[in-house]
């Protein structure tokens, strides 16, 4: 089953501060992005100098995934978010 993309419209918000570095994508309309659904935001690379924050307008290329990749991000998703995740039972101290 091919896949099926369409552009809309976005609005991209990134901080750069010491507090936090942020990047937000709004999709126009209420898009909702699903399981193994990608989005691309279109245009140049943004750079944002330290301290600040830009928002911007942009478009987006939304692809939808077909039902078995859906269904397949579904099945693999959290096997792979925990290769993110980092655990430390140790207090820190060298023994």
């Amino acid at each position: 089953m091919p896949r099926r993309s369409f552009e809309v419209a976005c609005t991209v918000r990134v901080i750069n501060t010491s507090e936090s570095l942020e990047a937000h994508v709004e999709l126009a309309d209420g898009i909702a992005v699903g399981p193994g659904d990608e989005v691309h935001v279109n245009g140049a690379a943004i750079v944002v100098p330290f301290g600040e924050t830009v928002t911007l307008e942009r478009t987006a290329t939304v692809t939808r995934a077909g039902a078995v990749e859906r269904l397949w991000t579904r099945l693999t998703g959290d096997l792979e978010f925990m290769e993110l995740c980092e655990f430390s039972f140790s207090s820190g101290r060298k023994l």
